[in-house]
């Protein structure tokens, strides 16, 4: 079930580095019933990630070692994480706990009876240190299953400083302030916005903090679990302040056509490369690490966001994206996993790749001085203060033939409506034929 990553290209060191930034506080939370209380055992993990946040993550698993004296090992998957841990079970191999990046995916493996509820203790540090809708979205008829350890915030306008300077702009906040902040930008000589048209997952992304703003979250709950048909009046209305934007050359880098060849690192690069083409480019807090890394921007000062600003009179929108701690049944060391999860719940963990960078958490009761940089805690505030409005990508809720697919289902019907936005209706009307389709299968 090859499903995109929410937190695609943070493998670049995203947000911050560690600048010996505080631990959070509370004091040290015992795991698994004390120090060294489970040496001897080893934890096998399994996850998407590789490269930097492998890195980081096992500075974690590290920190439960030296606490619990239980030995763990990582395994990456690449994205296609229910195809390689449904073969692992079959051949006997099954992997302890599973970071699972997509809440469809999640449900798919409770439905399959592969995952262990979590623990009483998991469940408890839940309750006080996380929103409701991050319980919600670990759940699967009621019963705990994930714990989210780690969180993307996709409602973060990112732009050059020096770009909205030159036009004499100020970061916008509302979504038709934005549009004509855009024009003014594209007055002073370079395109307003870099759009990632050639990768489909960037565009549901542009729809999906349109569609929370304007239709609100319940609306965007019922369309994501497909209660709601995509040809509502809500979705066409969305379809149509989107299509602002993409009918509007002037605001787009390179025009329709030019968006449609731009892939997601390219579009950062418009913005923040040797050569800039436009002043802002939208897409999640892990445009801060290709900015960073690849193109040697000092985050804060020249790269900086600004929050999806609030369309109509709705409110401004929290989406996100995230990774689920689960246990498995079919994993060798169940008392040690568990203890792990129960770990990962604590803001001591979080605090650990906090200060490594590239990292945001869920988890209110971490300190944000654990953060290196202030735009990393500010979009860690945003997530956190966001509370029970944040919503989990609607795409990585969907069935992966409709919402993670390239070349097909929401993906290719977008690319289509920026081609040719002129007719949101009928564009509703093919994403509900895809919609039913895969729902069905």
């Amino acid at each position: 079930m090859m499903r995109r990553r929410t937190t695609l290209l943070t493998t670049c060191t995203a947000l911050a580095l560690a600048l010996g930034a505080t631990a959070c506080g509370g004091g040290p939370v015992s795991a698994g019933g004390g120090d060294q209380a489970l040496s001897g055992q080893t934890v096998t993990v399994a996850g998407v990630w590789s490269g930097t946040e492998q890195r980081n993550f096992q500075k974690v698993l590290d920190a439960f070692t030296e606490k619990t004296g239980a030995k763990t090992q990582f395994v990456s998957t690449g994205d296609n994480v229910s195809t390689v841990v449904g073969s692992k079970i079959e051949g006997g191999n099954a992997p302890d706990v599973v970071m699972v990046p997509q809440v469809g995916v999640l449900k798919q493996f409770a439905e399959q009876g592969w995952l262990k509820p979590l623990s009483e203790k998991t469940e408890q540090s839940v309750d006080a240190g996380f929103a409701p809708v991050w319980k919600k979205y670990g759940s699967v008829d009621g019963e705990l299953y994930g714990l989210y350890f780690k969180a993307a915030h996709k409602s973060t306008v990112w732009y050059s400083p020096d770009a909205l300077a030159q036009a004499g702009v100020k970061p916008p906040k509302t979504y038709d302030e934005m549009l004509k902040a855009g024009r003014t930008v594209s007055d002073s000589g370079l395109a307003a916005f870099s759009v990632a048209g050639q990768d489909g997952w960037t565009l549901t992304d542009w729809f999906e903090n349109v569609y929370l703003s304007q239709a609100g979250p319940e609306k965007y709950d019922a369309l994501a679990a497909h209660e709601l048909k995509w040809t509502d009046a809500s979705v066409v209305e969305a379809l149509t302040t989107l299509g602002k934007l993409f009918k509007d050359e002037q605001l787009i880098a390179g025009g329709q056509k030019g968006a449609l060849n731009t892939d997601f690192p390219g579009s950062v690069e418009k913005v923040f490369g040797p050569e800039p083409e436009a002043g802002m480019v939208y897409e999640g807090d892990f445009v801060a690490g290709v900015a960073k890394d690849q193109f040697g921007r000092a985050i804060g000062e020249d790269a900086d966001f600004f929050p999806f600003p609030a369309v109509g009179g709705g409110k401004a929108p929290v989406v996100s994206g995230g990774d689920a701690a689960v246990v498995l049944k079919e994993g060798k060391n169940q008392k040690a996993a568990m203890a792990l999860v129960e770990y990962l719940a604590t803001p001591e963990a979080a605090a650990v790749w906090a200060e490594a960078g590239g990292f945001l958490s869920p988890n209110k009761n971490l300190d944000l001085a654990s953060y290196g940089d202030d735009v990393t805690r500010a979009t860690a505030k945003s997530l956190v203060a966001a509370g029970d409005s944040v919503r989990f990508d609607m795409s990585d809720q969907a069935p992966a033939a409709f919402g993670g697919t390239k070349g097909t289902g929401e993906w290719k019907i977008l690319q289509d409506f920026l081609r040719d936005p002129s007719d949101p209706k009928a564009t509703a009307a093919q994403l509900e034929a895809a919609a039913a389709k895969a729902y069905r299968g």
